[in-house]
């Protein structure tokens, strides 16, 4: 038993939009990871892919950190769920 929390069978809620801002940025799953190592937050590639298809948590500082190099807010990222309340 896991327990750790989902929200409609996801672990997080920022996978589909984290794909079309980061695809629209054209970087890659590695250039991303580097861009966050620089930056001090430790998100291997194969992380960021499961963090697309909603098989990881996502910590509040990788949130942030991947709003940042993608140059969107946080709250672009987590649209998904407000537009759910």
């Amino acid at each position: 038993m896991s327990l750790i929390a989902k929200f409609d069978g996801n672990l997080n809620v920022i996978g589909r939009l984290l794909k079309e801002y980061r695809m629209k940025k054209n970087l890659s799953y590695e250039k991303l990871s580097e861009k966050l190592e620089l930056m001090g937050i430790s998100i291997h590639k194969q992380s960021l892919y499961d963090i697309e298809n909603n098989k990881r948590t996502v910590k509040d500082y990788e949130l942030f950190g991947i709003a940042h190099i993608l140059e969107v807010d946080v709250n672009d990222l987590l649209k998904d769920i407000s537009d759910k309340f």
